[in-house]
């Protein structure tokens, strides 16, 4: 195993160490080879791949576990693995990394970020804190590692809600950074919270006008959505969930026809399940691009896979103080999160 880059003192601050760079460096694989040796390196690094239900399938079909937020989070914590893949975005590699110090972390692409992490920066998060003395901290996951620091607990779409529900009814909360799962969460808990005004470019897309014509076009199909839509959406589905308990309400539920207010990627697991039902991605309000789509999940690709397998690069690496504030909120929320 090639030895650890020294780690960068910045406070608050993750980067990645680049190795390898004066080797020579042995060519692509053709295409039709790309699996095999993926599959060849993960053997010979001990490395495990995890992959979001956002991800391209065929990079599904290749990863060691596929899940949400909440479902990668704990499979990290439980890793036993050298090497930790994460064909997911930039945060959600930190979440590994915080609860894996001593392994090499890697992301295929470091420009996968996220809308919601990054429209919550650690300065204006801290300014917002300060407005707001005294109040408990809940973040969802799709945040930075140094939001996650200044946290109480850190919550997913699978857990926000019993998560907040066990917050003594007499402390105000702060819920960041999604508004539109905020304002989910207060209407499942009768909670008043305070909101950072957050969204995601993805959930925030869906045009409930296409969505009814939709279901007038298909009568007796189903709206089924994901938390992190707008109210106008999410007041025509059957059902809300996270992405892994979409996938279930899919498998389960005796309606053939269902139109799926989520992230794209997620159609490719629901198929595989559930092929004997239509599954309808919701459409975005402007149809001329792909905006069910997350363009940072694609940013991840198999010749990305293959190359940091190959290299060991992109590499997360975390100041270990960092580290250690923001894995306490994340701590918590596995204690809060039993049974879930």
């Amino acid at each position: 195993m090639p030895d650890r880059l020294p780690r960068d003192k910045g406070e608050g601050k993750s980067h990645i160490g680049f190795m390898g760079l004066l080797q020579k460096v042995a060519p692509m694989p053709p295409a039709h080879q790309l699996e095999e040796e993926i599959e060849r390196l993960k053997k010979e690094r001990n490395a495990v791949v995890l992959a979001h239900y956002y991800q391209e399938s065929d990079i599904q079909d290749l990863a060691d576990h596929v899940g949400d937020s909440l479902g990668l989070a704990r499979a990290a914590q439980k890793t036993t693995a050298d090497v930790i893949v994460f064909a997911g975005v930039h945060f959600m590699a930190e979440v590994a990394k915080i609860l894996n110090p001593e392994r090499i972390v890697v992301l295929p692409d470091l420009e996968a970020g996220c809308s919601l992490a990054d429209g919550c920066p650690p300065e204006a998060f801290r300014r917002f804190l300060d407005q707001h003395p005294g109040h408990y901290v809940v973040s969802y996951i799709n945040c930075s590692a140094a939001v996650k620091a200044m946290s109480d607990v850190i919550c997913t779409s699978s857990n926000a809600v019993r998560i907040v529900q066990q917050i003594p009814k007499d402390q105000p909360i702060i819920f960041a950074p999604d508004k539109h799962l905020g304002r989910y969460v207060i209407k499942q808990t009768g909670r008043d919270m305070v909101l950072w005004q957050g969204t995601c470019i993805v959930h925030e897309t869906f045009s409930e006008k296409k969505i009814i014509e939709l279901m007038l076009r298909n009568p007796g199909a189903e709206l089924i959505a994901h938390p992190e839509c707008e109210e106008t959406v999410l007041r025509h589905a059957k059902f809300i969930g996270s992405t892994t308990a979409l996938l279930k309400y899919a498998v389960s539920s005796p309606v053939q026809t269902l139109i799926v207010a989520t992230e794209e990627g997620i159609l490719h697991a629901m198929r595989r399940d559930a092929p004997q039902k239509t599954l309808i991605p919701a459409p975005p309000e402007d149809e001329s691009c792909a905006c069910n789509q997350c363009p940072h999940m694609r940013r991840n690709t198999l010749e990305k896979l293959y190359l940091c397998l190959r290299d060991l690069s992109p590499r997360l690496e975390l100041d270990e103080a960092l580290r250690i504030r923001a894995k306490k909120p994340i701590d918590r929320m596995m204690e809060m999160s039993t049974g879930v």
